[in-house]
């Protein structure tokens, strides 16, 4: 199909498409696929004030009802799979499998939000005084403001989209300037499942498109109470603190530096499989990709060689095609990053397997590259920077503590896991003792998450949790309630105070 034809067959005609000063490529082949009319800095106040109209209606829409909308758009987007995860592989050229399955994760958030808007529990409490009881309810919070990163262009959306919704919140989406095709094609699929529902209030969801200005419209807001905010540390460094001065709440999901560790017992084979999918997959674009492989001297030559030979198998290529497994990188910057870095870790006494420009056999005009392997004599400087791209850094451990603390010293805190057959070792790594990541695995990679957990890390990657869980509670306000059933006033701790 024309790239023409794929955004057509998502809902996206030719007028919406051109016109604009927003030049949108397809990494594919470099080539412009649209020129998109931007959101004006000026029209952001009323954007914004029109999600405060739409909140003071929707906070009062039973949260069940509110429900039926969210379920509504899953049925929207089963529907529209096939296209819009087309619309992925064209605008960040993720491979067809893993474009569907971005589609499919926003579908489970939708299933999970929809029967979480029965359950917005909250507690009842014992009272130390007599003829009292004490309750948390939890309330809707506010218009939520949500920037999204290119790598996953509408599944992180989702995750707080549909939460938000569910819990009484409109939303303002600013996508990645990078990828805001895919985030009109996913808009019009919520679009159409608001008038399905009949009696949303205007301005419950909108998409502004453009650049950081319109991002920081949002992020300055005192009338956008959340704002989550996916992309890099810097970026965090900067939209955090902002946030938090205005007396809002930021969700951040910012950088990973994802490691795994090999002990002897591991199941090698499986192991494998694990490195070549978290650390290629996405073309190692993922906040999630491993970038780091500590693996026991005892091992690491065979595993070593059992990853070149997977790594050199590897059908690197158009993402559309059958067969491929590494698609390009974003753009142009990212491989020139990619093949920077990669002569860094050479200068600290790497030895880089593949990582080499791919020009034969690809579109003309994408930025495809081999992923590489790169043997390192330690944690250096270069390691414990975070590069978008398919690096995998190995070294190697004698003990587990060796092996943790290595695992451990990186600024950022997302994804971990360890491969082995040991419990006691398994056990520790999960300890408080052990990974100090928001996510911990035994035995499967460091990416992959499923939406029944809460997605999020510690340190540099922000503290911040979306998806599942009790991550809902980010999108409301706690409300702590006593009431007095009884014919007296007793003071909590005993204090006396009679007139």
């Amino acid at each position: 199909m024309s790239h023409l034809s794929i955004l057509s067959a998502a809902g996206l005609p030719q007028a919406a498409l051109s016109g604009g000063t927003r030049s949108v490529t397809s990494p594919i082949d470099g080539s412009e696929i649209a020129c998109l009319a931007e959101t004006g800095i000026a029209a952001m106040p009323d954007i914004i004030a029109r999600a405060q109209a739409a909140f003071r209606d929707w906070r009062t829409v039973p949260a069940p009802r509110r429900g039926e909308l969210v379920r509504l758009l899953g049925e929207e987007l089963r529907r529209a799979k096939a296209e819009l995860g087309a619309v992925v592989t064209l605008e960040v050229g993720k491979i067809t499998s893993e474009g569907l399955g971005e589609v499919q994760e926003m579908i489970d958030i939708c299933d999970f939000a929809t029967g979480l808007s029965r359950q917005l529990y909250g507690l009842t409490i014992a009272s130390e005084r007599p003829g009292h009881r004490m309750a948390e309810t939890w309330h809707p919070i506010g218009p939520v403001g949500i920037i999204s990163a290119f790598n996953f262009p509408v599944a992180v959306w989702s995750w707080n989209a549909a939460l938000a919704l569910v819990c009484g919140n409109p939303i303002i989406w600013k996508p990645s300037e990078k990828s805001p095709l895919t985030a009109m094609a996913a808009h019009r699929c919520l679009e159409r499942a608001i008038a399905r529902f009949g009696d949303a209030p205007d301005g419950l969801s909108q998409l502004v498109i453009g650049g950081p200005e319109i991002g920081a419209a949002l992020v300055d807001s005192p009338d956008v109470p959340v704002l989550s905010a996916t992309g890099s540390t810097g970026m965090g460094r900067i939209v955090g603190p902002k946030v938090l001065a205005r007396w809002g709440r930021p969700i951040l999901e910012l950088g990973g530096n994802n490691a795994m560790i090999v002990a002897p017992s591991a199941d090698l084979d499986m192991a494998v499989r694990a490195i070549v999918f978290s650390a290629v997959g996405t073309a190692g674009q993922r906040c999630t990709s491993l970038r780091r492989l500590i693996v026991h001297k005892g091992i690491r030559e065979t595993l070593v060689e059992k990853l070149k030979a997977a790594y050199s198998s590897l059908p690197v290529g158009d993402p559309r095609e059958s067969g491929t497994l590494v698609g390009p990188l974003v753009d142009t910057d990212a491989r020139a990053a990619m093949l920077a870095q990669l002569e860094r870790a050479r200068s600290e006494g790497g030895v880089v397997h593949g990582g080499v420009a791919v020009t034969e056999g690809v579109p003309a005009g994408g930025a495809y590259v081999t992923p590489a392997l790169v043997e390192m004599p330690g944690q250096t400087d270069t390691v414990r920077t975070e590069t978008f791209a398919p690096i995998l850094y190995v070294m190697e451990y004698e003990t587990l503590e060796e092996a943790i603390a290595m695992h451990n010293d990186v600024p950022q805190g997302l994804s971990s896991c360890i491969f082995t057959l040991d419990l006691r070792e398994a056990e520790t790594f999960l300890s408080a003792s052990g990974s100090d990541c928001g996510i911990a695995n035994v035995n499967i990679g460091p990416s992959g998450a499923e939406i029944g957990g809460a997605f999020g890390g510690e340190k540099e990657t922000g503290g911040g949790r979306e998806s599942g869980s009790d991550a809902w509670k980010g999108y409301m306000r706690r409300q702590t309630s006593t009431i007095n059933y009884s014919a007296h006033l007793p003071l909590a701790q005993g204090v006396k105070f009679d007139i």
